[in-house]
């Protein structure tokens, strides 16, 4: 709870809209060690109702693996969720194929990230339930794994992919969303198209926000600007700084110069 206060705080100082998701059911604690069970309850009975009386969390996500907790578990933070009247999301198939998806999925999960064992059979699902597929490329990599998303499977069934860096001490610790982009491409065989649309379109709808991720008539003016001649360059060169800007709720942000800008891009902001 104190992490999800931090977060919001963060809207008061910077720029930048904030979405919190409760991951209270990411880790057993030491205190929980052999009572997992009674963990899943503190978390239904205490810190769900605590984070949406005080309206910290947008959504709420669990860890479902053999490492961390069971479907039935899962599924009982999902049901929690509901009743509060928060969103869900949920870490899946990243190690181990348990059918965590697919739960999420039938209790109107707006996304399932990591997805690296979902078989095919279960992308249908995600289709069916309009459940967005997240690809965490940094994590794949840093881990050293060498399980495939489904990409062929996903695209044939046109479930969306959207791209997130799982900016994450332990697993992920990247915080370049266009470094992702470049490994969804060279890892995952992912088009530059699908990289734009995983970090707009896609990412907006894994987040359940309908009224960003496009730039269009009626939608929120949240967007970047770049110094690029085509969206495919986001993809390909990494370590370079073109962001020249950003536009938050309408609103003009340069960003901020960098040793590595050039005169032109100084010149624009």
């Amino acid at each position: 709870l104190k992490m999800l206060r931090v977060a919001k705080a963060i809207e008061q100082h910077l720029p930048v809209n904030v979405s919190t998701t409760l991951l209270a059911a990411h880790a057993i604690p030491p205190e929980y060690q052999h009572d997992a069970d009674h963990y899943i309850a503190h978390i239904c009975q205490s810190i769900i109702p605590a984070a949406a009386e005080q309206q910290l969390a947008d959504a709420v996500d669990v860890f479902c693996e053999n490492i961390a907790f069971s479907v039935d578990q899962a599924e009982k933070i999902y049901a929690a969720a509901n009743a509060h009247g928060l969103n869900i999301k949920a870490h899946t198939e990243q190690l181990s194929d348990l059918g965590g998806s697919v739960a999420a999925a039938k209790a109107g999960a707006y996304s399932v990230d990591h997805i690296e064992y979902l078989s095919e059979a279960d992308t249908q699902i995600l289709a069916e339930f309009g459940t967005v597929a997240t690809l965490l490329p940094g994590a794949f990599y840093f881990l050293r794994e060498t399980q495939m998303p489904p990409i062929e499977a996903l695209r044939e069934h046109h479930v969306p992919m959207a791209i997130a860096t799982d900016f994450n001490p332990g697993t992920s610790p990247f915080a370049s969303l266009t470094l992702m982009m470049n490994m969804a491409s060279t890892l995952f065989g992912l088009t530059p198209k699908e990289n734009l649309y995983g970090v707009t379109r896609h990412a907006a709808q894994a987040l359940g926000l309908t009224n960003k991720g496009q730039i269009a008539v009626g939608f929120d003016a949240d967007f970047a600007v770049w110094q690029c001649d085509t969206p495919a360059e986001l993809s390909y060169m990494v370590g370079t700084a073109p962001l020249v800007g950003r536009v938050v709720n309408g609103v003009w942000y340069p960003a901020t110069p960098t040793p590595q800008s050039t005169p032109h891009q100084e010149n624009q902001e």
